[in-house]
């Protein structure tokens, strides 16, 4: 086995999920990690801040000696253990520190020491991260971008997760991109959504496929921003066009803004708390955008979702949410998506219902 992993590599573990131990301090990996990495340090936070300190004020051969002064005896046969025992469910592992410098040597020898084997990252964490930025930055030149849009509950990211030459951004941000898009998780950090959003782009790119087919998003998804570049090449993308009457939309939106959402977090909270924060959600999601409806139309909203809620909780039924839900889609959604459809008109290339979209996409796969 070899004991490093060069950094032509980084693909290859990167598309095969390989188990990787991650051995920098907490604080670091919760800022930026790996999906299928684990946090083991070698050093916990308190530790490697006061070698942080020592290596500023005194050098690199005071800093080493005082980490092996914090990190000896019992506390240092419980990082070696957390390390086997993690090694022993998945003997296929690597490790990596920030640099792949010296907490990912030491790790390594200590590992030998007990008596097994694991390879650290050439690199570490930080040339990795710079081959996913380089991965994001270089996709519209791997496959030709197209964007999907359609109006306010189309059904889009349903046709996103039927396509193979897709990848999901709202999936990847874990929001649905609008005002009443938030889910009961949180997003993830910015570092990791862009993290996500370049392995999905090599697994996509090793699928060879002729387009990047995309949802179309603002640059900001909830709170995670989609990198200038790859937005600049969504901005500029040819268009397909997903058409889909009113009475399609409306039960898909009350399934996703209503049934959905509160069956989440009854599912997260328990009935009455779930509720709470459900009824929370709503009022919270039209908040967000009270300015651009004023605040007449906001009040009128506000006052149909309190009518809804007070109907769905005492008669459990639903259907009173679709009062505002229509009036939503006629003074906000739809007007905003017509006129932006307006503006880039010039870049549509098909329009269509479903069919025709699923039609179009397979005549132009290659």
């Amino acid at each position: 086995m070899s004991e490093v992993i060069p950094s032509s590599e980084y693909g290859r573990l990167l598309l095969e999920n390989r188990p990787l131990i991650d051995v920098r301090a907490p604080i670091e990996f919760i800022k930026g990690a790996f999906g299928h990495s684990i946090n083991l340090p070698l050093m916990q936070d308190g530790e490697r801040e006061k070698v942080g300190t020592c290596y500023k004020r005194r050098g690199q051969e005071a800093a080493i000696a005082l980490g092996h002064e914090l990190v000896k005896g019992k506390i240092k046969q419980q990082r070696i253990d957390a390390w086997l025992a993690q090694l022993s469910q998945h003997p296929d592992s690597y490790l990596y520190c920030f640099r792949g410098g010296l907490r990912s040597k030491l790790s390594q020898q200590w590992i030998k020491e007990s008596g097994m084997n694991i390879p650290y990252i050439e690199g570490g964490y930080k040339a990795i991260r710079s081959f996913l930025i380089n991965t994001i930055e270089q996709a519209p030149s791997q496959s030709k971008v197209l964007i999907l849009s359609g109006i306010t509950g189309s059904g889009k990211t349903e046709v996103i997760h039927q396509r193979d030459e897709s990848v999901d951004l709202e999936g990847l941000a874990n929001h649905k991109g609008s005002s009443f898009g938030k889910n009961i998780d949180p997003q993830p950090s910015q570092i990791n959504f862009e993290n996500n959003l370049a392995v999905a782009l090599l697994q996509h790119q090793q699928q060879q496929h002729n387009h990047l087919l995309l949802e179309d998003e603002s640059m900001l998804i909830g709170r995670s921003a989609l990198p200038k570049h790859f937005y600049s090449a969504m901005q500029q993308a040819d268009i397909i066009v997903l058409d889909e009457p009113l009475d399609a939309r409306l039960p898909r939106l009350l399934n996703d803004y209503v049934e959905q959402k509160l069956a989440d977090y009854v599912s997260g909270l328990g009935e009455q708390t779930g509720f709470d924060a459900f009824k929370a959600y709503l009022t919270q999601s039209l908040l967000g955008i009270r300015k651009r409806l004023g605040g007449k139309q906001h009040q009128e909203l506000q006052d149909l979702v309190d009518n809804a809620l007070n109907v769905q909780q005492n008669q459990n039924d639903t259907s009173k949410h679709l009062d505002w839900i229509n009036l939503l889609l006629d003074i906000y959604y739809d007007p905003m998506y017509l006129y932006q459809l307006e503006k880039k008109q010039d870049r549509v290339i098909f329009q269509g219902d479903r069919q025709a979209i699923h039609q179009w996409l397979d005549k132009h796969k290659s």
